[in-house]
């Protein structure tokens, strides 16, 4: 077998298993909609859906991580190849741990349904929807970047990380007004404080995709540090 045949070859796999992220990614993406969606509405059979695709999410990830254990065991790659497998099995991490912040969410869907708060209580449920358009957003934004290895796009959803902080504060402040003002709501909006906090989580998932890219690319770590010193490193 030529050489040119076996690099050929291990593009196929590179190419493969990187697709494989990416619907792993969409999947994840859809779950954290649903959980949001299911929240909204109260929909228990939408969160059950969530419940049921976290599975599906699990078993891509063992999947994944034993298929790139095999290829760094007989490929023995090196240099950007190598640093493109270590990014695959950061990314695929992160997004099974959205995975988990979407299913945590649909949990709490359903606990809040079966203590009957959706029908006694206002509490701002859709004020969450904000924050996870914000989420879903950068998390689509870090996987079209891991599909193009693309720096540009992976420097965007670092520095727009900060505005999911800004609306997890805010939306913490409105829950304990609503504690304040009605005891009644004190349980639930506990709840959805966490609620906030899986979604800011998916956010920051995000945001370690995209400085995963950034390694692949340009060999730097870029974990820790400010957006500025990013900048310079990327450029």
């Amino acid at each position: 077998m030529t050489e040119k045949h076996l690099s050929t070859q291990f593009d196929a796999e590179l190419s493969g298993i990187s697709n494989r992220v990416l619907e792993m990614g969409g999947l994840v993406e859809s779950q954290v909609t649903q959980a949001v969606y299911a929240l909204v509405n109260f929909s228990d059979p939408t969160a059950t859906q969530v419940l049921r695709q976290e599975e599906r999410v699990n078993q891509m990830e063992v999947e994944i991580d034993r298929d790139l254990s095999a290829i760094i065991a007989r490929r023995q790659p090196t240099a950007r190849d190598l640093r493109l497998l270590i990014a695959i099995s950061k990314a695929i991490a992160n997004l099974e741990r959205v995975g988990d912040e979407a299913a945590r969410i649909a949990r709490t869907v359903q606990r809040l349904m079966s203590t009957g708060v959706s029908s006694r209580l206002r509490l701002p449920v859709s004020d969450l929807t904000f924050e996870a358009d914000l989420a879903v957003a950068q998390l689509r934004k870090a996987l079209d970047a891991f599909a193009r290895l693309d720096t540009g796009r992976a420097l965007e959803v670092l520095r727009q990380d900060d505005q999911i902080d800004q609306e997890f504060d805010g939306l913490l402040r409105k829950l304990i007004t609503y504690m304040m003002e009605d005891p009644r709501t004190i349980t639930a909006s506990i709840d959805l404080v966490f609620v906030a906090k899986a979604i800011e989580r998916v956010g920051d998932h995000a945001k370690n995709l995209a400085e995963a890219i950034i390694y692949v690319v340009k060999g730097t770590d870029v974990r820790h540090h400010t957006v500025e010193a990013v900048e310079d490193a990327v450029r």
